[in-house]
């Protein structure tokens, strides 16, 4: 593995690390800042809706202005907006700092994979989208970790290690020169039906069986009464299982092709999300939880491989623009579905995990018209 593709990799763990480090705090930011936790959670829900904001039209400028240059650019920008967070007089700032972090990460993400899928063969694509995913998993299951242990000492230190790992990041970005929009680096381009297809399947599976883990934390908390620890460790337990088989789908996607494997993975995910109704105590639920994860991954290498190959001439474009139909179905999914735990948890598992039914019907559908589709990829 090179020193360049370690950093690419290590750049998709900065962004599922950065969303969730916050969530241990609370308590610490409620006193810092002498705040309600409706206004510290701003944090947390600022980060993710201007990730997934300027995630409609980030891939395609950095396409513009170039990899490298953009990337190793936000890298900086996400390295000073870490600092400003770390040393903010007041909550304001530090949910100001938060928001440029997410922006700052909407032009990362997408702008890595694109460069991954330049940097390797095509027929070896889908083993190495599934060590990223594997990596941005283990920044998922991390990142509460890291901030809980900020937070029983300094809860600064999470924000000042972020800064350090961001400049050290900003030294290796992908290969990528700028592109005039006459190169094909458009944004109409992405305004297809396809596109806006395989935009809602992105959606209602995060909103679905891939954000499933809200649902699953509040039942552990709130009708298991399980522990904060325990449940900690349930939902690490699940990351962890995805981190383990990203590279098995990865090779699963090589092998069979992207449009195959579409429509098992969708109703894979589905089914096990909707085994959570079996539930009965914290094995069981922490048992189905490693499962649904699993199960998850590979809808999750499946959908990342996909736009990043489906318009070659802006790879990050298209792949920026398909993840932020899937960080609002993440922001809505717990919106929806953690109120109906109160009135029936397998009411809330089931409706969850049905929402997988529809990237299952827009992928069956791709999958039976592959070959009528003008420059698509099986993969």
């Amino acid at each position: 593995m090179t020193l360049q593709r370690l950093a690419l990799y290590t750049g998709g763990f900065m962004g599922p690390f950065g969303t969730v480090l916050i969530v241990p705090m609370f308590p610490e930011l409620r006193r810092e800042f002498d705040a309600s936790s409706s206004a510290v959670n701003l944090g947390f829900s600022l980060y993710l809706f201007t990730f997934a904001a300027f995630l409609l039209f980030s891939g395609t400028l950095g396409e513009r202005w170039g990899r490298r240059r953009t990337v190793r650019g936000t890298y900086l920008l996400y390295a000073a907006s870490s600092l400003a967070a770390a040393l903010a007089p007041t909550l304001g700032i530090f949910l100001a700092a938060r928001a440029v972090q997410g922006i700052a990460n909407a032009f990362i993400t997408p702008l890595l994979l694109a460069g991954l899928a330049e940097m390797v063969p095509q027929e070896r694509f889908g083993r190495e989208v599934g060590i990223y995913s594997s990596f941005q998993a283990l920044g998922g299951g991390l990142g509460p970790i890291v901030g809980g242990l900020a937070a029983d000492s300094q809860w600064q230190y999470a924000f000042f290690g972020s800064a350090v790992v961001a400049l050290l990041l900003a030294a290796s970005p992908p290969d990528g020169e700028p592109r005039s929009s006459a190169s094909g680096v458009q944004l109409r381009p992405l305004l297809t039906r396809r596109m806006i297809a395989l935009g809602v399947a992105f959606f209602f599976a995060a909103a679905g069986p891939l954000g499933i883990s809200v649902v699953i934390g509040v039942v552990a908390r709130d009708e298991f009464l399980l522990s904060g620890t325990t449940t900690g460790v349930i939902l690490f337990s699940g990351a962890m299982a995805a981190l383990v088989l990203g590279p098995l789908w990865g090779r699963t996607l090589d092998r069979f092709g992207a449009w195959r494997v579409g429509p098992v993975a969708a109703l894979l995910a589905t089914c096990v999300a909707a085994s959570l109704v079996f539930s009965a105590g914290a094995l069981s639920l922490g048992a189905l939880a490693v499962a649904v994860s699993g199960s998850a991954s590979l809808l999750v290498v499946l959908l990342q491989s996909v736009g990043a190959t489906i318009i070659p001439d802006n790879r990050g474009g298209a792949l920026s623009f398909l993840l932020a139909f899937r960080f609002v179905g993440h922001a809505i999914g717990p919106i929806l579905f953690v109120p109906l735990v109160d009135e029936s948890i397998s009411l809330a598992f089931l409706g969850a995990a049905s929402l997988g039914l529809v990237p299952f019907l827009v992928l069956s559908f791709f999958a039976a018209q592959a070959r009528s589709f003008t420059g698509a990829t099986d993969r």
